[in-house]
């Protein structure tokens, strides 16, 4: 297999045109093109005013392909297809002496389960929230009604907190062995858009993953494994620096020696729990900050111009940074293209917003966190578990800005840049329910991340133009950006570093970021269980 790289074309070629490319770009014959796949799409509308194409990899089959080869020498965009094929590290023996458990549900609790059952070893799965569609009801009971479900919700339930996102499924992990290939896969499999394979900033949407989910929770179950939820674990059985199991807060336990803690990063009573009983755990920088919204069509023409609206393209995104002068970096977060701004606390009288997306991404907004980088050195020193409490305080506050009803406070970016409270909206509408209260944002945040996102807007405005219209609308707060703790593993093993057999994996353990990087830690994590299960058989 032959891997050719920068094939360029423009953006509304013929299906025929893609062949073409390769044959001429390789300068053979039509004949000796046995086949090809695209690996990647991408396209680069960076530079203002130029010609959009797109520019693809793909991987040919062709006659002679040793000569092919020697002829391009040592041209880095001509070479060796690498090979991206999964294969399983290890097969369960008969009978099981065991079945691990995988506690939480979500992208990586997902996948370390569903590759466990792959190579047999029938996991027990153990989600504290509901199946997908009853936490669906639940979340918009939410958002529509303002009654929450603290175990049902944005944060808990199967799916975890990626299924209420943009469901974007890229990363700037390192992937050496593929295992992101391995994500999408399963995802296609299981009913996932095909395209998500090769275009170049993949997405499902929430409502398509519904789907997908629950397919991928029927394959673990048809191999053996077991899905409950409704089940909550309350503590870990631990034994001379062993782990020997859980108990489930009605009081039942269950005994595994290889457990996997795939918690997300809202479980905070489970956090403390793991710190009362003893489990290693370090506080980790992670960012606060508002949801920004702006009009869709306004960020698709100044990053697309006169390509704005094409259908080969669909809504733009963005991502911003900018180095305050009083040290602090602001940054934008998980952008949302054309999607909406969403209520997603899970505990009561606090409010937390987060950015959702479906496949087609045709809301009228764009929205995007604008966030303050944290550290506990410098921000919330006092414990592995202050960073957490300092989000408790943030959000328990912003309950109260807006109006303790679950409404969120909101400001807009002009009167926000003034320091004035709002008193009516302009063009842009929120898009968060169960609605928000206008108000001034000044006390939502630490001073420093107010002073630094003051002074950010208006850079970010530099970049995109009218990205600091007075009108635009910041929701707050985001505080959830990713696991305020690390549960610390060996880089090896990757088991605790004070309890064997305990698996800290995924975002709540401070080693993901999104879904893709959340699957394939579950991947990793699960050829360790497997191998090591192998080694104690």
């Amino acid at each position: 297999m032959i891997r050719i790289t920068e094939l360029s074309l423009p953006l509304e070629h013929a299906a025929a045109a893609l062949r073409a490319a390769i044959v001429a770009r390789l300068d053979i014959p039509d004949s000796s093109l046995l086949n090809f796949t695209v690996f990647k799409r991408s396209y680069d509308a960076r530079k203002k005013n130029s010609v959009i194409m797109f520019v693809y990899i793909v991987d040919v089959e062709v006659l002679n392909e040793a000569a092919v080869l020697q002829r391009f020498g040592n041209d880095q965009h001509v070479r060796v297809a690498p090979d991206t094929a999964y294969y399983p590290v290890a097969q369960a023996p008969v009978p099981l002496a065991e079945r691990p458990i995988v506690v939480g549900f979500g992208p990586c609790g997902l996948f370390a389960a569903l590759l466990l059952a792959q190579m047999g070893f029938k996991p027990i799965v153990l989600e504290r929230g509901k199946e997908v569609r009853a936490r669906t009801k639940d979340t918009w009971a939410l958002w529509r009604h303002k009654v929450l479900t603290p175990e049902s919700n944005v944060q808990f339930g199967e799916g975890g907190a990626g299924l209420f996102s943009d469901g974007k499924l890229y990363s700037q992990i390192k992937d050496p062995k593929f295992y992101g290939r391995k994500v999408m896969h399963e995802f296609v499999r299981a009913g996932a858009p095909a395209e998500i394979m090769h275009v170049s900033k993949p997405h499902i949407g929430t409502f398509r993953l519904t789907g997908v989910v629950a397919a991928m929770r029927a394959e673990i179950i048809a191999l053996g494994g077991e899905v409950r939820f409704a089940s909550k674990v309350s503590e870990l059985l631990l034994a001379d620096g062993l782990v020997r199991g859980v108990v489930l807060d009605c009081g039942e336990e269950l005994r595994s020696s290889h457990v996997v803690l795939a918690l997300g990063h809202s479980a905070r009573d489970s956090f403390r729990s793991l710190h009362r009983q003893g489990v290693f755990i370090e506080p980790k920088p992670f960012a606060i900050g508002f949801r920004i919204e702006h009009p869709q069509s306004m960020i698709d023409r100044a990053r697309l111009g006169q390509y704005a609206g094409h259908p080969q393209l669909g809504a733009a995104d963005y991502k911003l940074v900018h180095q305050a002068s009083n040290g602090r970096a602001v940054y934008s977060f998980c952008m949302c293209p054309g999607g909406t701004v969403v209520a997603a606390t899970s505990e009561p009288q606090r409010v937390v917003t987060n950015g959702m997306s479906q496949y087609s991404r045709n809301e009228h907004n764009a929205n995007a966190g604008i966030v303050v980088g944290i550290t506990p050195e410098q921000d919330f020193p006092g414990g592995p578990l202050a960073g957490m409490e300092l989000q408790e305080r943030l959000e328990s506050h912003a309950y109260s800005l807006g109006g303790s009803d679950y409404c969120a406070p909101a400001q807009l970016v002009g009167d926000f840049l003034r320091g004035v409270a709002s008193t009516a909206l302009g063009e842009v509408e929120p898009s968060y329910q169960p609605g928000v209260r206008l108000v001034d944002l000044a006390s939502a945040l630490p001073a420093y991340a107010i002073a630094a996102i003051r002074e950010a807007l208006p850079e970010f405005g530099k970049q995109i133009r009218g990205f600091d219209r007075k009108d635009a609308v910041l929701t707050g707060v985001e505080t959830r950006t990713s696991s305020p703790i690390r549960i610390t593993r060996d880089p090896h093993t990757l088991q605790s570093l004070n309890i064997r057999g305990l698996y800290p994996a995924g975002e709540g353990a401070g080693y993901a970021g999104g879904i893709l990087s959340a699957g394939v830690d579950g991947i990793r994590v699960a050829e360790a269980v497997a191998l090591d299960m192998l080694a104690r058989n």
